[in-house]
């Protein structure tokens, strides 16, 4: 197993491979589709972003309400195919890492190879799990989504599967067997 701190370096990002097993720490932001077209309408209108996307991670996540004594209710990933639409031009902003589930488009996979990204696959029908890797969680943008909210989580070795890594290799296309073994 992998352990990574965000931000992650290039340096970090480079070393990754399809199939590497990641524990990821530190703070990560939860975004999804609604999310995502107001991030891209602030790029396009020059507006300056809630977050620094270099080295940070976005989490295609929308937290339910946290219970009594928790930080956060359940969080697991959503279908990042929903994001495909916004996602070419976040990442040519600086955004480089991101975690969901499911396939990404041939446009996502070329801006993950121009702009040296990393997909990260999150396990889905495990958010009361994954859940309990958050130690902290604050609503930074666009309260008005509810929980798809733009949210800050302090995580701790949240565990995640590298799906496309910065060459394009891409283990949803492949399939190969060799990727689900130690090597």
């Amino acid at each position: 197993m992998i352990e990574l701190s965000t931000p992650i370096n290039d340096e970090a990002i480079s070393s990754l491979k399809t199939g590497d097993m990641v524990y990821l720490s530190g703070t990560i932001y939860t975004a999804r589709d609604a999310a995502h077209k107001k991030l891209a309408e602030m790029i396009k209108a020059g507006e300056k972003l809630p977050f620094d996307f270099a080295g940070q991670v976005v989490f295609y996540a929308g937290p339910a309400p946290a219970k009594p004594g928790r930080p956060i209710g359940s969080v697991g990933p959503t279908t990042a195919g929903r994001m495909d639409f916004y996602s070419p031009l976040l990442i040519s902003q600086g955004l480089k890492l991101m975690i969901g589930k499911g396939l990404r488009s041939k446009e996502v996979v070329e801006a993950i190879i121009k702009y040296r990204g990393i997909y990260f696959a999150a396990i889905g029908g495990v958010a009361a799990l994954m859940a309990k890797c958050v130690k902290s969680s604050k609503i930074i943008a666009f309260p008005e989504l509810g929980t798809e909210a733009v949210t800050e989580l302090s995580v701790e070795k949240l565990p995640l599967l590298v799906a496309i890594d910065s060459g394009g290799r891409n283990l949803y296309e492949t399939g190969r067997r060799e990727y689900c073994v130690d090597r």
